[in-house]
């Protein structure tokens, strides 16, 4: 039993080391790289533009000729007689001669029926002639063909066209894919950094608490010392749990943005220094082109669209021309057997002239036009739009960099404070609510200066976002 138990044992203790282990790491740009292969908007945007293509060989398909073959078998279980008029006489139409010829030629079957038909060559057969045996099969070939459609080419062209569209449109996908997992990165990277930021202060102030407990043992403190420390303790140790909770929910966040299973674990592996790049004097001051931000080109060729929408509807006032023709083999007797084979064929051509459809052509000429002056305006909007967030994006970057500054000179003024009122502790000349003091506001000053930092980096990457980079 303890050989079977020792290797459980063993496995148990290790399967943390091991799942942490198979923990995939990731980089922001690992972490864009996956997105753009897994995110369910750019499988999206990819059968978008699978369809376009198909939606061309659908439109040239119309203008290929188009062959078809048919097969019918009809069985009358009553065949259906045609009355003659009173008098009538098939030798009197026909000849004497050329009508026994024609007899002559029929089968014995055939002969009968026509016996039953003609009773008397008065025609006076009350029931009539059948034109038809009782099995008939007809076996043919239809092919028709377009040889003129003012609409055709047109819509052919619309239909690259689309295809073009779909392909801008895949590109503004993957710029809100990247955009969406930078900003969903950069929160798990803050929540990250402060953990280990806590981690440090939790270990640094458990040391410290330690050294008071021993100078109260000696008689060099007060209880209530321990006392402040003990509570500033516990409170950094609450804070850690809420960040772990919280780096949860950010990870889960950026899990969703890059398409990764929601149920495997993820390791990030950048760091908010590491990242940090600042930006061009070009970024900063130099003109922008609309033309760089792949959602201004996707209106550019939904005006595009629009009028081929137009020249579309036009070409429906024009005549279109078809071709057709048949060959047919049809098949007919009281049986399988005995029957005869009828072969026909013919050809024709197929005009059709728009003259009065009730203004629908009118209103659809009408309503592409206010599509196109509609998106015409939005390109427009755009522009304006772009224009401002480029603006904006620089004053914030701006802003960003100024106020991580300030904050990185706070934090080194707050750790020089806090390091001093440690060492006038320990020497007997400072009180513990000085370095209480002094531990909140290096606390605070830390917090200040990750926030800054992370404001920098996103103002960084919303400039690149506005810049179209």
């Amino acid at each position: 039993m303890r050989k079977i138990l020792g290797p459980i044992v063993l496995l148990l203790l290790a399967w943390p080391a091991l799942a942490q282990q198979q923990a995939r790491q990731m980089s922001l740009e690992d972490a864009i790289q996956y997105a753009l292969t897994e995110s369910i908007k750019i499988k999206n945007a990819q059968i978008t533009i699978a369809n376009a293509e198909q939606q061309i060989i659908e439109r040239r398909a119309a203008g290929i000729p188009q062959l078809n073959g048919s097969v019918q078998f009809t069985r009358y279980l009553k065949v259906p007689r045609q009355p003659l008029p009173e008098g009538f006489d098939i030798f009197n139409i026909f000849g004497q001669a050329l009508a026994v010829d024609l007899y002559d030629q029929l089968s014995e079957k055939t002969q009968a029926a026509l016996n039953d038909a003609f009773q008397g060559s008065d025609g006076g057969n009350d029931e009539g002639i059948a034109f038809f045996l009782k099995n008939n099969f007809t076996a043919g070939l239809n092919l028709d063909a377009m040889v003129f459609d003012g609409s055709y080419f047109i819509a052919l062209q619309a239909a690259r066209e689309f295809r073009t569209y779909t392909t801008r449109e895949f590109a503004t996908k993957k710029r809100e894919v990247e955009n969406a997992v930078i900003e969903a990165y950069l929160p798990v990277l803050l929540i990250q950094e402060n953990i280990e930021l806590l981690d440090k202060n939790i270990s640094n102030l458990e040391q410290l608490f330690f050294e008071t407990k021993e100078l109260y043992k000696a008689g060099f403190a007060e209880q209530l010392d321990i006392d402040r420390q003990e509570l500033s303790l516990a409170n950094l140790r609450v804070e850690r749990e809420n960040l772990v909770r919280q780096k949860q929910m950010a990870m889960e966040n950026l899990k969703f943005n890059m398409g990764y299973p929601l149920n495997e674990p993820l390791v990030i592996a950048d760091s908010l220094s590491q990242m940090l790049v600042d930006a061009s004097p070009d970024a900063l001051t130099a003109n922008f082109d609309p033309n760089r931000r792949p959602e201004y080109e996707l209106l550019e060729q939904a005006i595009t669209m629009n009028e081929f929408n137009i020249k579309l509807n036009r070409a429906g006032y024009l005549p279109s021309l078809r071709a057709f023709g048949t060959y047919q083999q049809q098949y007919q007797g009281d049986d399988l057997k005995n029957g005869f084979w009828a072969p026909s064929a013919f050809v024709g051509l197929s005009l059709n002239v728009p003259i009065f459809d009730g203004l629908d052509k009118k209103a659809k000429i009408q309503r592409a036009r206010l599509d196109l002056e509609l998106a015409r305006n939005q390109k427009e909007d755009l522009e304006r739009a772009i224009t401002l967030e480029v603006k904006n994006s620089r004053t914030n970057y701006l802003n960003a960099n100024q106020r991580l500054q300030s904050q990185k000179k706070n934090l080194g003024l707050a750790e020089r404070i806090y390091e001093t009122t440690q060492v006038k502790y320990r020497e007997g000349v400072g009180s513990s609510l000085e370095v209480t003091q002094a531990e909140q506001s290096l606390y605070s000053s830390q917090s200040n200066y990750m926030q800054a930092l992370y404001d920098l980096l996103l103002a960084k990457a919303r400039l690149d976002m506005a810049l179209g980079d």
